[in-house]
């Protein structure tokens, strides 16, 4: 048996993705966590996810990090080492952590994910640019690529990069994800059947009536609280009103893509139109995403199968080839 136990972590808004390199396996649960009395935890992961929105007035169920960074140092510690321990960890030695970061961290931002992949100063952290981790994963010639672009639509946030000859040369982190498309669907949900439905019913009509290309003319009922008598009341969804209210988050991505396309040097303009854009995260699961942002921005995109383990894949390979290790921090 290993004298430290090795990891890769996806820490995500929503969700975590833990690959233990000890069982070649992958833990994925959510990133949230349930405190009583602001200081009793209750339950961290999915577990946490069970109580939300059902929780009573004395239970809180938090989501440490925001677009994409960590809001909460202590919650989000708590969440990961708890993770971990699911996942295999052993508290006796400590375990290697390979974190997937966010480009251009500040030194403070780096102190804050060392501090909550150390756990008590028996781990070992290193951090691996997350663009990179995406590039591996996706199978593109870090070292001698001469423009990749990569889109990671995420829970909360977009991360647009681009990878030039083994580096990342520009990154930028738009505050637009799954969450905005859901906040979109409980507004037109309000406006066109006068409920207030939550997150949880949003996120459902996201999965079950989003069709970016080809549109089935799909209706569901959902259980709302009029918001006139407070009383429950069931309403009728469309596909095509869904399909409205995601439509605007999705042309602020475009926006963003667009801005960069228009600003990076031709021969690196060049080479994206020949490769395609990247596009990779959980909300990519969305049908017919890669076709309208194509439409929009006007050149190929690429879609990865891996949707959001993009990430975590690529640490997997990084943590288990000694030729990738020179972009670990």
């Amino acid at each position: 048996m290993p004298l430290y136990k090795t990891f890769g972590v996806d820490l995500g808004t929503s969700m975590i993705k833990i690959y233990s390199a000890q069982n070649d396996s992958i833990l994925k649960e959510k990133n949230m966590i349930a405190i009583r009395n602001e200081n009793q935890i209750l339950a961290s992961g999915n577990e946490a996810y069970k109580i939300y929105e059902k929780n009573p007035s004395n239970v809180s169920v938090i989501e440490p990090m925001a677009f994409g960074k960590i809001a909460d140092i202590n919650r989000t510690e708590i969440v990961l080492q708890s993770l971990l321990k699911r996942a295999g960890s052993q508290q006796f030695f400590g375990n290697s952590v390979y974190l997937a970061v966010p480009t251009d961290l500040s030194e403070i931002e780096k102190r804050a994910y060392y501090t909550i992949g150390n756990s008590k100063r028996k781990n070992k952290v290193y951090m691996v640019e997350k663009p990179i981790a995406d590039a591996v994963s996706l199978g593109l010639p870090i070292n001698h690529t001469s423009g990749s672009m990569i889109v990671n639509i995420g829970a909360q946030s977009t991360e647009i990069s681009i990878i030039e000859k083994g580096r990342v040369v520009i990154s930028k982190m738009v505050e637009v994800g799954g969450k905005q498309l859901n906040e979109a669907i409980i507004s037109m949900v309000r406006r066109n059947c006068n409920l207030n439905i939550g997150e949880r019913s949003a996120a459902r009509l996201k999965l079950s009536l989003s069709y970016l290309k080809d549109d089935p003319q799909e209706v569901r009922k959902v259980v709302g609280v009029d918001w006139i008598t407070g009383l429950p009341q069931v309403g009728v969804v469309t596909s095509d009103m869904v399909n409205e209210a995601i439509e605007e988050p999705f042309l602020k991505i475009c926006e963003e893509i667009r801005f960069f396309l228009d600003r990076i040097p031709p021969q690196i303009y060049s080479n994206i139109a020949d490769e395609g854009v990247f596009l990779i995260g959980g909300t990519t699961k969305i049908p017919g995403v890669g076709w309208f942002i194509s439409q929009e921005v006007r050149i190929r995109v690429r879609l990865s199968k891996y949707h959001d383990l993009c990430t975590i894949y690529g640490i997997k390979e990084i943590i288990g080839n000694k030729t990738l290790w020179k972009w670990v921090k």
